[in-house]
């Protein structure tokens, strides 16, 4: 790729060579021309709490100015893209419809087809697998629920990677954007994060491992509830707990439907 180019990353994102090296600093050394950063929520260091807006900033590895994208605004400003020959996006998911990270990725491809700039994905794994069978939960009721937690029907656990999401809403939304995707190499459908034998690298405060991943879909849904799913702890979203909830006699119950592979123990946090 020659010429100006805007990148969409965080901090999660890094190279599969070394799990040290920003993607974004990789670039810069390889010689593409990057003019400016766009960051999704938690902000260009994926640090940044929960639900909270994140300002403009200066990216203290790359030296250069960050659009932030989760605050005053949810995708780039047509001045922002103008003088760009394409912007690429760099942000590794988690496989769950209410992950924000790939509204982020669709707000950029309507603002890309709009402003006719090429976007080009830099496609990751998805963590959960990316067998069809394994998709599992409620489709969104779009006309009734539709905000920046889900724009489209997708069920919970889509099972797709963002740059086969991107390829999707690019054909269902009839944008015509000039989409380019660069596959993962060596990626499996049938393989979750752990067949990678890649470190997890955190991709936001709450989500510090696999195991916070794989529980996410479901616990997520507890967010909803008087219920902590452990935000602040090692532990998030591998627990659920009320200091008036009756832990012993919930692991019980819960272990008695017998779900194949999943044991509940009652736990103090």
């Amino acid at each position: 790729l020659d010429g100006r180019l805007g990148l969409v990353t965080n901090n999660a994102a890094r190279t599969a060579a070394d799990s040290n090296l920003h993607s974004r600093v990789a670039l810069q050394r390889a010689g593409f021309n990057l003019v400016r950063l766009f960051s999704p929520e938690h902000g260009i260091a994926a640090s940044a709490p929960d639900g909270a807006a994140v300002a403009d900033e200066s990216d203290p590895l790359t030296g250069l100015p960050v659009v932030s994208l989760y605050g005053e605004r949810l995708r780039p400003p047509r001045a922002t893209l103008a003088d760009l020959d394409a912007v690429l996006f760099d942000i590794p998911d988690i496989g769950a419809r209410f992950y924000t990270y790939i509204w982020t990725l669709s707000h950029v491809l309507e603002a890309c087809a709009e402003a006719r700039v090429l976007l080009v994905i830099l496609d990751r794994p998805n963590p959960l697998g990316g067998n069809l069978s394994d998709a599992e939960g409620p489709l969104l009721d779009v006309e009734k629920y539709s905000s920046f937690i889900g724009r489209t029907a997708i069920p919970i656990r889509h099972s797709l990677t963002i740059g086969e999401l991107a390829q999707l809403w690019n054909a269902e939304w009839n944008l015509k954007a000039d989409l380019r995707v660069i596959p993962c190499s060596g990626w499996k459908r049938a393989m979750h994060w752990p067949d990678t034998h890649l470190p997890f690298v955190q991709t936001s405060p709450a989500i510090a491992s696999y195991e916070s991943v794989l529980l996410y879909p479901g616990l997520c849904l507890f967010e909803a509830t008087n219920l902590s799913v452990g935000r602040g702890t090692s532990m998030s979203f591998q627990i659920v707990g009320a200091p008036w909830l009756r832990a012993d006699e919930t692991a019980q119950a819960f272990n008695a439907i017998k779900l194949p592979g999943v044991v509940a123990r009652p736990e103090s946090f």
